[in-house]
């Protein structure tokens, strides 16, 4: 089987490479093809492990083609999802919530989860944003609006009794790309950034931020699901072998990553040189490391409050939601009997 990676790619900061275009083919899924989308980002250490050990092939036909397809943004994801080219993908609750809702809950399924945590807040020293009465006229920096970040920021806001200026209050929230958040957090056009990793830790490590706080405390049982395994519905109901193939793979992965944390940083550590030119420092990879679990549970828990949450700031819409079939069911007797014929 081959596999093979269509990349488009940008050079920013002085630390890392990172995706700033990309390239996609928008062709019709097959049986012969499976096309998975991640971020090169360590918290999707286990889309990229599994690939560079070759765990995700091993349960699939020799004839079937792994098509990898890296993105930036979850919302780009889901809109490729939604274009029909991409049939699996890792991405951020806050994306996959959007797109599920945006479909009428035909569009995606969640499968499995892949990590927990891995956000930051991040301040310039001496900003004043460890005590939240100094937020006012702050410019705080998050990723794209509603994605997973973005939410997280401007729900802590709002439970702090603080709105952005744009609703008519006093905290300045900025929407722009994890590398241009290190840009003017370089030069000091920002106060402060909530950002994943490996960001948090560059800001920390190369630009002297401060860590403010670790996001997972403010959350049930300081856990969150922060990348999500999903699949396409239609793609899940065509090939329920493959697809519960790929969440025994994902479990497997998962395992192995826990299990050899090292020889993990030193895979996800070439992955970058290799496909994106340049790696980062072994103590950013370290310490980023230390602030997310790899888990393959979703964190079903954490995926309905960040809906709650994103619906309060009225991301979800005005007629409400629902989102309790956004879970796939697993059903092992599927890959039991298909392994009994085979056996």
């Amino acid at each position: 089987m081959k596999i093979s990676y269509l990349i488009g790619i940008g050079v920013a900061s002085v630390a890392i490479a990172v995706i700033a275009s990309l390239s996609q083919s928008y062709v019709d899924s097959s049986e012969e093809k499976i096309r998975v989308a991640f971020f090169p980002s360590i918290v999707h250490a286990v889309p990229i492990v599994g690939m560079e050990n070759e765990v995700f092939k091993e349960n699939l036909d020799e004839q079937i083609e792994i098509d990898v397809k890296i993105f930036d943004s979850g919302p780009q994801v889901i809109e490729s999802l939604f274009s029909n080219s991409i049939d699996i993908a890792y991405v951020g609750p806050g994306p996959v919530i959007n797109g599920y809702l945006k479909s009428d809950g035909n569009a995606l399924k969640i499968l499995a989860g892949a990590a927990d945590g891995g956000a930051s807040l991040v301040a310039q020293k001496d900003s004043g944003l460890d005590s939240i009465a100094n937020f006012d006229g702050k410019r705080i920096a998050a990723p794209q609006i509603s994605n997973t970040q973005d939410v997280s920021l401007r729900h802590y806001l709002s439970s702090n009794g603080l709105k952005p200026v744009e609703t008519g209050g006093t905290v300045y929230v900025l929407n722009i790309s994890n590398p241009d958040i290190f840009t003017l957090f370089a030069k000091g056009d920002i106060d402060g950034a909530w950002v994943p990793e490996p960001w948090a830790t560059m800001l920390v490590q190369e630009l002297d931020g401060v860590r403010i706080f670790n996001e997972s405390q403010f959350w049930p049982d300081e856990e969150f699901s922060s990348v999500l395994l999903i699949a396409r519905t239609d793609f899940v109901e065509n090939n329920p072998i493959v697809i519960q193939n790929w969440i025994k793979s994902n479990e497997k992965t998962v395992q192995w990553i826990n299990s050899n944390p090292e020889q993990t940083k030193k895979i996800y550590s070439e992955f970058l040189t290799d496909y994106m030119g340049k790696t980062l420092p072994d103590n950013i990879i370290n310490e980023s490391f230390s602030n997310l679990i790899i888990t393959s549970d979703p964190l079903k828990k954490s995926v309905y409050t960040f809906a709650e949450r994103a619906d309060s700031l009225g991301y979800l819409g005005r007629e409400g939601y629902d989102i309790n079939e956004i879970f796939y069911e697993y059903d092992n007797s599927i890959v039991s009997s298909e392994e009994n014929q085979n056996g």
